[in-house]
């Protein structure tokens, strides 16, 4: 490969390594296997090295994804830098240089820098690109293990890795009916729990904060216990402890100890229950490691230990491709049984059509398979790349037409039969999800029997088997009492909630959160929520202009809007807690909150009030927000500029407090505290 060619592969491996990292960070999507990620961009930093050519936008100068969602954002004090990483424990004991170091977990979750003031949990920012994060401590609130106080008053910051562990990942993907819309690992459920718009939602999630770094304590005069922080990194672990904080797992070890040490947190992974993608190897001397300085991507204190991949080599024997509610078919590789990480595996996910093209597979083609992360089987390598694997054109459900839809990251193969009966029992199992209906009773399988004795047809005629009652009693597995069972389950459920029956829909991306927030905003009406505009679909909260776009579609759809209306005319749907307020003195008038909040429990409580009497909550200042609702009115926050710039008032929260009505006032202010 001479000069020129090289340079050319460069700005391939660039172009192809910045779109896997935006689709995994910003969609919590993977178009590629960490094993390849890994192996392109080290061939990027060979080249790079080779030819002094290096792109602006190299992932090997960049550290982590651009922000694109609506939360508040904020700049780090100081950078956060990514870690340069091996997989050579003789490289670790060269870079150690005789050194006694800290051996710890490196957790995969997100990184988040949390703030303390006078013991008090102050603010909770997301890594971010590494120079500007996320503001997420409304949600920081509801980690599970997350100190809300602690014992030490002065000011204390300090870095941790937002998780859900492997357990908790599992049951609350058992909770989502349509299988093809579960989470695809706890990284991605655990980055969108932490930057939900709606702490609620983190708050069902489990998400703990592993601290791995103490980053700066100020006031220890007034606390003369704190030990000495600068010469001993396992030292301020031992003082957080103290605090009430829960602490990466760790060990000391040096250039004698360190090959055995691994083995044994290696030996430990198929039972640890926090994701974790290797090692973190950093100096117990703290003063000696800052030191030494950084790169311009890498600090020189710590290193990132990745694990060396168990490879099994074994035969393609076929591809299985699965259907889903959203017509979505998806390619997994049938292998023969190989032992990985102690396990028996003989499937792996292949993700898309565009992988089963770039590896060339084919039936009876010799592969390598490994666990990414040492979990999820994953293929490495196809060392024959036969490429007879015939993407099919007829469904593997329905036997009706597919397509493969191609865009910037990836090419899908999607039946587009309408009637196809993966769409119609998926679509209907969600429909009869807890969260949706919840029809007691009626799983995947009888949904099948039922569909395919042509009782059901839409989803109307869930709460019309009555008219079927000696039909389904005479079916296989059924009698008498099920039969009865099952219609009275579905005529219990047909008196619901509007919200449950939007989320029920399946409109895409339009989740229970989502589906609460736009019936809030319409009123709990369903005729303003069929006709919603694209405008005002943005103004509320929840809604971005991907989902936005999402469920005008959905409602421009002759055929949806049927379907929908038929349903709604055999519900009854339940006034909604908020209904009944006799004066919208909010009518018309949208407020933005910031800051944080001193009567009310959070904000997500004054935005429930400013729903309440007619008004709507908006994450960001425009020319129609009425009033900006901030207990710091002389900030120079951007929103505040920003308010100033526009000419919109203000107000601290006792401002608002004293335009409400007595019975929606705090407790506190309504006792006269």
């Amino acid at each position: 490969m001479n000069n020129e060619e090289k340079i050319k592969r460069i700005k391939e491996l660039t172009d192809l390594l910045n779109l896997a990292s935006r689709t995994y960070y910003q969609e919590g999507r993977e178009i590629m296997p960490n094993i390849d990620y890994d192996r392109y961009y080290d061939e990027l930093l060979e080249l790079e090295k080779e030819t002094g050519f290096r792109l602006s936008n190299s992932p090997s100068q960049n550290v982590g994804y651009e922000i694109i969602s609506e939360l508040p954002k904020e700049r780090h004090e100081s950078p956060m830098l990514s870690l340069d990483k091996t997989k050579s424990a003789d490289e670790l004991i060269s870079w150690m240089n005789g050194h006694k170091c800290v051996l710890s977990w490196k957790l995969d979750g997100i990184t988040c820098v949390v703030t303390y003031e006078d013991g008090v949990l102050k603010k909770a920012v997301t890594r971010g690109n590494g120079e500007v994060g996320e503001v997420v401590t409304p949600n920081a609130r509801y980690f599970e293990n997350l100190p809300g106080q602690i014992p030490f008053k002065g000011k204390l910051v300090v870095r941790g890795e937002a998780v859900i562990s492997y357990s908790d990942f599992e049951r609350i993907n058992e909770e989502v009916a349509d299988t093809a819309a579960r989470y695809k690992n706890p990284r991605n459920l655990c980055s969108g729990s932490v930057r939900q718009l709606d702490p609620s939602v983190t708050a069902g999630r489990h998400v703990k904060l592993i601290v791995f770094t103490l980053v700066s304590v100020e006031g220890t005069e007034r606390a003369p216990e704190v030990p000495d922080l600068h010469n001993s990194f396992s030292a301020g672990f031992d003082w957080l402890t103290a605090q009430g904080f829960e602490v990466v797992e760790h060990v000391f070890t040096d250039g004698d100890t360190i090959k055995e040490d691994i083995q044994s947190f290696k030996d430990r992974i198929p039972t640890y229950d926090i994701p974790s993608d290797g090692l973190v190897l950093a100096f117990e001397d703290v003063a000696y490691g800052l030191s030494l300085g950084r790169t311009a991507k890498f600090p020189r204190n710590s290193i990132a230990f990745k694990w060396q991949d168990e490879l099994a080599e074994t035969t393609l024997r076929r591809i299985d491709w699965s259907g889903s509610r959203t017509g979505l078919i998806n390619p997994v590789a049938v292998f023969d049984p190989v032992e990985l990480e102690g396990t028996t595996v003989t499937r792996a996910s292949v993700h898309n059509v565009s992988i089963v093209e770039e590896l060339q597979l084919g039936i009876g083609d010799t592969i390598n398979v490994y666990k990414s992360n040492m979990i999820i089987p994953q293929i490495n390598d196809n060392l024959t790349r036969s490429g007879n694997v015939v993407i099919p054109d007829k469904c593997p459900v329905c036997g009706g037409p597919t397509e493969v839809r191609r865009d910037n990251t990836a090419a899908l193969l999607y039946c587009i039969n309408p009637d196809c009966p993966a769409k119609k029992i998926k679509s209907f199992a969600l429909m009869v999800s807890r969260d949706a209906l919840n029809v007691d009773g009626l799983s995947e399988m009888t949904l099948e029997k039922l569909i395919d004795n042509g009782f059901i047809h839409e989803y109307a005629d869930i709460f019309k088997l009555e008219r079927y009652r000696g039909e389904i009693a005479a079916m296989d597995g059924f009698g008498e009492k099920s039969a009865a069972n099952l219609i009275s389950s579905a005529q219990k459920a047909s008196d619901t909630e509007l919200y449950r029956f939007i989320y029920g829909l399946g409109i895409p991306g339009i989740g229970l959160a989502g589906a609460k927030a736009v019936c809030r905003a319409f009123g709990n009406d369903l005729d303003r929520i069929m006709k919603a505009d694209r405008d005002s679909l943005l103004e509320i909260r929840d809604i971005g202009p991907v989902l936005a776009d999402n469920f005008i579609s959905y409602f421009a759809d002759d055929k949806n809007i049927r379907r929908a209306l038929d349903l709604a005319e055999v519900l009854t749907f339940k006034k909604a807690e908020d209904e009944g307020v006799t004066e919208q003195i909010f009518e018309g008038m949208t407020f933005v909150i910031t800051g944080d909040v001193r009567h009310f429990p959070n904000r997500k409580a004054v935005e429930a009030v400013i729903e309440k009497l007619g008004g709507k909550a908006s994450g960001s200042v425009s020319s129609k927000t009425s009033y900006l609702i901030n207990n710091d009115i002389t900030s120079r926050s951007s929103k505040n500029v920003k308010a100033a710039e526009l000419g919109i008032p203000v107000i601290t929260e006792e401002d608002f407090i004293a335009m409400l009505p007595e019975e929606l006032k705090p407790e506190d202010i309504r006792s006269g505290g």
